[in-house]
């Protein structure tokens, strides 16, 4: 569903379990095998993509979590990335140059694209799970020619170790156990992520949550807490709390391209809409300011989310 980037006590055994045929580098062909070894989070897993040679999945313990073609970085199989993919499009001229700090590293998808569509950008990947971090340079290596920093600390530690106003974007796709820790879902923590950010930078998280969609709404409610502008992007299913699922959020001190990110997101192969301004704050339906003192984690997804 997403990637982590917070602390879990502990680390757990290292261990190469299978080795992709064609050795580090995804291997090529349709014969490559998956990859799997123990990592601070559970069991990740590399597995080929029957449709593109140089692609992997990264799931961990059977949860999917990042999709990367290394023939293709702007390729962006998850539709939550892909929606995530359309506000860094947005965010400025194509092509232009961006500071992106991303909590949380999973596969760098989108580090990578956002290399590949934004050359010249300068990135910081925050995180926690270093031998997942080992796995994923191994193999799925970066572009050396790339200008992304990997640290393994957990992401609100790693944050508050960037310096005020440098980033254009901050991307939060943060999960451990498949849910976002508590200490990043509070207006503390989003108070920090505007500290980081520059004047009308941006910030994005992947969200989780099903009915009755009440994390959702909290956390909507903390970012207004802190920032003037929020939009959120969801399947209409996710949005009718008919079923589990990722949400784009999107704040900001200035006004997001709403029209244009609306039309992207209703044109997707897997159609979504976006939501902002009063018909935002109405979906809030009163809810609470999350604070470190109450936070709680996201919730957990029903085991059929994931097959």
């Amino acid at each position: 569903m997403a990637r982590r980037g917070a602390s879990n006590g502990g680390a757990a055994a290292r261990k190469r379990s299978r080795k992709s045929a064609g050795g580090t580098g995804a291997g090529t062909g349709r014969g490559a095998e998956p990859v799997a070894e123990r990592v601070d989070g559970g069991l990740a897993e590399l597995v080929p993509d029957r449709e593109r040679p140089r692609a992997r999945t990264l799931t961990i313990d059977g949860a999917p979590q990042s999709h990367v073609d290394l023939d293709d970085p702007t390729y962006l199989s998850f539709e939550y990335q892909r929606r995530i993919g359309h506000i860094a499009d947005l965010l400025a001229p194509a092509g232009g140059p961006l500071h992106v700090v991303h909590l949380g590293g999973g596969a760098f998808t989108l580090a990578r694209y956002i290399a590949a569509t934004r050359p010249r950008s300068t990135q910081q990947i925050v995180e926690v799970d270093a031998a997942l971090v080992q796995l994923v340079r191994r193999e799925l290596p970066l572009d050396p020619q790339a200008r992304i920093r990997v640290r393994s600390t957990d992401a609100r530690a790693g944050l508050g170790k960037i310096q005020d106003g440098w980033a254009d974007l901050v991307i939060a796709d943060v999960f451990g156990g498949a849910r976002t820790p508590a200490h990043l879902t509070s207006v503390e923590f989003l108070t920090e992520v505007r500290r980081v950010l520059k004047p009308g930078g941006s910030y994005v998280a992947n969200l989780a949550d099903g009915p009755p969609l009440a994390h959702l709404r909290g956390q909507v409610a903390t970012a207004a807490a802190v920032f003037p502008e929020l939009a959120l992007a969801a399947d209409p299913a996710v949005w009718r709390g008919r079923r589990f699922g990722n949400a784009v959020l999107l704040a900001s001190d200035l006004p997001p391209r709403i029209a244009e990110l609306t039309r992207r997101v209703a044109t997707d192969p897997h159609p979504g809409r976006v939501e902002h301004g009063r018909a935002l704050a109405d979906f809030t339906g009163g809810a609470a300011v999350v604070r470190d003192a109450d936070a709680r984690p996201s919730p957990a997804p029903p085991p059929s989310v994931f097959g």
